[in-house]
């Protein structure tokens, strides 16, 4: 991270929901103002696998549909959960660096276990450490719905310290779930929302918190410059 970064809006890799787009994740966000969009520097990525199956959004939003990976019923068994980490790290390593991520719903299950997975050294290995996430209708693997993928069975051994802001509908069918998750991280913030299983509109509380929320991290990447320069100070005396 050089020290000019800290000038710039914070750059997010955004992951969509299961069977929907990176352009359909970019319209639902596009519901948030303006005065919050021009703070942040956000790149969408279609999932590296076609839909196989009937997706949700179906005659709201056009085809094509991707999914990030598979899973059975019971989400004890998941395919193609490795090779799309890959797929994201390769994306990250061609079009980064990249400060944080922004996931909803599959897409916010996947990027609450990256942090964890990347402190183990066990994925995002090539690519800067991630420093925040924003989780939209999110999902703890190895929580009390989905089962853990081998390669993420420790993502949440220790507590996630890395700032965090959690969009949670009160209609979501994924609220206990994103509930459970916050106990997985340190301080995280939460906006509490009266909607579905969707992309929410901000009103004025919500709108605070997320602005709170792009304030801290700003000041978090200042702080790791700041202390990175530090570093490089002294280890030349």
């Amino acid at each position: 991270m050089t020290e000019s970064r800290v000038h710039e809006k914070p750059r997010i890799l955004c992951l969509h929901g299961f069977r929907t787009s990176a352009k359909i994740l970019e319209t639902q966000i596009h519901k948030w103002p303006q005065s919050v969009l021009e703070k942040l520097d956000l790149v969408y990525l279609d999932a590296p696998y076609p839909s196989v199956g009937k997706s949700s959004v179906e005659g709201i939003f056009d085809p094509p549909y991707f999914e990030w990976f598979q899973a059975n019923q019971d989400f004890t068994e998941y395919e193609n959960f490795e090779e799309c980490i890959a797929f994201i790290e390769d994306f990250m390593v061609k079009n980064g660096p990249f400060d944080g991520l922004l996931g909803f719903s599959q897409g916010a299950v996947l990027a609450a276990a990256l942090p964890g997975m990347q402190a183990e050294g066990l994925v995002l290995t090539k690519v800067p450490k991630v420093k925040f996430l924003i989780l939209i209708s999110g999902g703890k693997l190895g929580g009390s719905k989905y089962g853990a993928p081998p390669l993420a069975a420790n993502a949440f051994s220790s507590p996630v310290n890395c700032p965090s802001l959690h969009l949670i509908g009160e209609n979501d069918f994924q609220k206990p779930e994103s509930i459970d998750l916050l106990d997985s991280f340190v301080d995280p913030m939460v906006v509490h929302h009266p909607e579905k299983h969707t992309i929410p509109s901000l009103d004025d509380q919500s709108l605070e918190v997320v602005n709170n929320f792009i304030e801290k991290i700003r000041n978090h990447a200042a702080t790791c410059i700041a202390t990175s320069y530090g570093d490089n100070i002294n280890s030349h005396l």
